[in-house]
């Protein structure tokens, strides 16, 4: 009996790790219909903490940067569908984005737990390029008082960051966006219905 309690107790902590080692989330919402694409990407943007956001390179003559950051797109009850973010110029990223604000924001379902066994290139496990501007916020706006308030609920790591690398928030315009969820190629969406959805 002692045996089995035993191996038991392994195999729990064994999934355990698992699931931290690969980052999963525990879900705040229901994972909406696949064919509701408004719903579907509000859901993705805002389950998620983390994408890659690619900039245009000032130090490598304009070839595209790829960096992983983290990002909110509002509080608990209020989602709004932007994207926040927390960056410093003593990273590219925001070096690049005061340059040239063109940039994108590509963020993949697989993290949170939700594709099964699917790969992450499978189509069945949603992914999600927003394309805009990324553009610096005033920092004496409510807009970015409330942005603030989403990244640091969301990653409270960012309260004890150093004051000396000079911290600023900026936000992702949307232009255009770019989700696949199913086979069958991207869904129809506009910025506008995407904005509109209410979580």
């Amino acid at each position: 009996m002692k045996s089995k309690c035993f191996y038991c107790f392994l195999f729990l902590i064994f999934l355990g790790l698992q699931d931290c080692c690969e980052g999963r989330l525990l879900l705040a919402s229901p994972k909406p219909d696949r064919d509701n694409a408004a719903g579907y990407a509000r859901w993705l943007v805002s389950q998620s903490s983390w994408g890659i956001l690619s900039t245009i390179s000032m130090e490598f003559g304009g070839s595209p940067f790829g960096n992983v950051v983290s990002f909110s797109d509002g509080v608990v009850d209020k989602s709004t569908g932007i994207p926040y973010f927390y960056l410093t110029t003593l990273d590219p990223t925001a070096r690049n984005a005061l340059k040239d604000h063109r940039s994108s924001l590509t963020i993949s379902e697989y993290p949170l737990g939700t594709c099964g066994n699917a790969d992450p290139e499978n189509p069945v496990c949603a992914k999600i390029t927003l394309t805009g501007k990324l553009v610096l916020l005033d920092a004496n706006s409510k807009e970015t008082k409330f942005a603030q308030t989403a990244l640091f609920t969301k990653h409270p790591e960012m309260k004890g960051w150093p004051k000396s690398h000079n911290f600023r928030i900026f936000k992702l315009k949307i232009e255009n966006i770019f989700m696949i969820n199913w086979f069958g190629g991207p869904k129809p969406l506009t910025v506008a219905q995407y904005l509109k959805y209410k979580i």
